[in-house]
Parts: structure tokens; sequence; C-alpha cells
């Protein structure tokens, strides 16, 4: 943003829509504040709706702070499917889950916390679900998220919030996203039918990542979007 015209374009974008509570702009650094229960990119999308560009510099509390941050990195499993799942603990009783998938088949699938980080196997070394007595148990399991609804150009953008998970026993576990549904998976107790899944690991809060370039492959965080989808695994932080 260079002038307060751009200002206006932004908070114009943004105010008077549902779930945006409320917008706060700074036009000497850059950054745009919003408080909304909207999903992350669909904040970007009407951000960028005004011809700016966006890069989401976290999540937090609406005064910034939090208990903790994770993202999940989903790029294990399939080649087809790619995305990214943040989480963040606003308080000690609510963790927000705030995800994008490309790539699923439409209809609805289960979203899981699995016990471990392992993906030296791909998604069948990540062990049970979270919590679970068992593969064939998978009854009011704590790493059970519910489903998410794909549509049919195969994207998935969720947002919705957890209390019985805190972030920090995330870290280091796994997240997969499921064939079927969390209804059939029961129905079914057999196998569970892992499509994609990533490590969950520690990742910074809002406004705390100050980093300009990946130190991946020295993309700067404006272009990381122009590299392949292979490609961008880890610059999942932004």
């Amino acid at each position: 943003m260079t002038c307060q015209k751009c200002v206006k374009k932004v908070e114009n974008a943004l105010q008077g829509v549902d779930g945006v509570k409320s917008v706060s702009v700074d036009l000497s650094s850059g950054k745009v504040l919003v408080d909304s229960s909207l999903g992350s990119e669909r904040i970007k999308a009407l951000i960028e709706s005004t011809g700016k560009r966006a890069v989401l510099k976290g999540m937090g509390g609406k005064t910034g702070s939090h208990l903790g941050a994770a993202v999940s990195i989903m790029e294990y499993g399939s080649a087809s499917v790619r995305g990214l799942i943040r989480f963040v603990q606003t308080d000690t009783d609510q963790l927000v889950v705030d995800g994008t998938i490309d790539g699923l088949a439409p209809g609805k699938h289960a979203l899981c916390v699995h016990e471990c980080g392992d993906v030296s196997e791909g998604c069948n070394s990540c062990g049970d679900v979270y919590g679970s007595m068992g593969i064939n148990n998978l009854t009011a399991t704590k790493g059970e998220m519910g489903d998410i609804e794909v549509g049919l150009d195969g994207r998935a953008e969720f947002r919705f919030t957890n209390s019985r998970l805190k972030v920090w026993e995330l870290i280091g576990r796994s997240m997969i996203i499921h064939q079927a549904s969390t209804e059939i998976l029961k129905a079914q107790r057999g196998p569970d039918n892992r499509i994609t899944c990533g490590i969950i690991a520690r990742s910074a809060g809002l406004f705390q990542n100050a980093k300009k370039i990946c130190a991946c492959d020295g993309v700067t965080q404006w272009d990381e979007r122009n590299v392949p989808v292979a490609g961008k695994g880890r610059q999942a932080n932004l």
C-alpha cells in the first residue's frame, strides 16, 4: 500500500462482509489486522480483490496474544492433494483450526489428529487416531476434528474451534485427511483410507514471523505463491 486511497480500498473490501467484525489498516507498516470468523484464505481473497497482494503473517487473539501456534503442511500420501492447516490456541479453552486443501474428491472427509509425526512410510506410519483405543475403535476419540466439506472444484476451506485439544499437545503429531466421513469410518470399523497427511510443527503467531525470504529456497514471501505446488511445502508459516 502506498497511500490512503489504498487503505480505503482495503477497508471497503472488508467492511460490511458477514463474519468480519473489525478492520485495522496501518499504512506505514503495510499491515492489515482483521477480527473475523472467516477462514484466512477468504480474508486474503477479499484483500486481493483490490488489486493488492496479501501474505498471511500469522493468527492470534484480538490483541495479538495467544498461547501457541502450529501448522501442518499436507504434502504426504498423495501427489495431487496439497494444503495447509493452521492451529492457534487463543485462550486456555479454545483452539482455532483454519485450513485450505486442494485436490480432494467432492464430499465429506474426516479430519483427524494422529498419534505420531512419523511419515517415513507416508501416512501409514502416523499411528492411530490420537486418543483412540486402536484402529478399529474410533468412537469419541480426542483426535477426531469432524468432517470437512469439499466442493466440486476439489477445494475445502474451513475454520472452526475445538475445546478438546490444545495446541501444545499437537506439536510433533500428524494431521490426516481420510477418504470417508467420520460417520462412515466408525460404521466400517476397518481400514481408514488415509489420503494425505502432514506433520504438525510449531509456528509463529500473529505478526511474529518477521522473515522476508524463505530459507528453504530463497523465494521472497511475495513470490512464494508462484512456486509450483510440489516445491512450496515448507514455506507454510508465512
